[in-house]
């Protein structure tokens, strides 16, 4: 935060468009030590407090309209996209797709709030063809109060943050190494964590020829889809016979599946 800082001090209001506008589109820079950097400027006299507040907004309404329409125009692909980055790209998908249909244009007013669906938000509310006047009211709000918060926290402790900028240099390199491991350690567990689920998934994974062949020989099969919401409207097509059961109502039908000789899951 305090390069952050300083250079809002050097540069001004181009920099702090430029920097939301390239966060909201998915590089990963982080915008929040930029707003509370700009909102220790507010404080110190050096930044006006509207302009602190608006032209972040209008940097993220204008990368989040780009996405808005690119999910409107591409589909679900645009949000695989996105969650491709993702150490959990399956997880990704259905969480952010499942907060989104239970929430609706309500979940634009957090959505920045919350990693993950901050960047995956605006395609989604393309993607379910929510009305654009509907996205850019809930969405602005949402970006308002966003970047307002950080900015007034900026301000509100912009003593403390100065004495951050003055100890810096005397614990930076210390600091640098303890979050580059902390950082370390924590994607090389979800790495791990998630290599194993992949083996597992390769052990009892059945193809769709081999599904084909049992369902020819007329064997006694319960099929499962238990595929999301914007998968199955992206195509609606099922396997014969099969149900159609959200992921998280398996507990309901455990005993009914527990009765039956084979199950087949599938989602996407």
């Amino acid at each position: 935060m305090i390069g952050h800082q300083q250079f809002l001090a050097d540069y001004g209001e181009a920099v702090l468009f430029a920097w939301v506008f390239a966060e909201q589109l998915g590089v990963p820079i982080p915008a929040v030590p930029l707003l509370l950097g700009a909102g220790a400027l507010v404080g110190s006299g050096r930044l006006s407090p509207l302009i602190a507040v608006v032209l972040p907004t209008a940097a993220a309404l204008t990368a989040n309209l780009i996405w808005y329409e690119l999910g409107r125009r591409k589909g679900i692909r645009v949000l695989r996209l996105l969650c491709r980055i993702s150490l959990e790209p399956d997880s990704c998908v259905r969480q952010t797709e499942n907060v989104f249909a239970r929430h609706g244009a309500r979940s634009l007013l957090v959505a920045k709030f919350v990693p993950g669906l901050n960047t995956v938000a605006p395609p989604l509310a393309g993607i379910f063809r929510m009305r654009l006047s509907r996205f850019m009211v809930f969405n602005a709000v949402g970006t308002v109060l966003w970047a307002g918060a950080f900015v007034a926290l900026g301000y509100s402790f912009s003593e403390q943050l100065e004495w951050i900028v003055d100890q810096v240099p005397r614990f930076g390199a210390r600091l640098l190494v303890l979050v580059v491991g902390a950082l370390t350690i924590w994607i090389g567990g979800k790495y791990i964590r998630r290599r194993r689920f992949i083996r597992k998934l390769r052990v009892d994974r059945i193809t769709a020829q081999e599904l084909k062949r049992k369902l020819d020989a007329g064997e006694k099969l319960v099929i499962v889809d238990l595929r999301g919401s914007l998968d199955f409207e992206a195509e609606p097509s099922m396997i014969p016979s099969a149900l159609r059961v959200e992921a998280s109502r398996l507990d309901e039908i455990r005993k009914e599946l527990a009765a039956a000789p084979e199950v087949i899951l599938y989602c996407t």
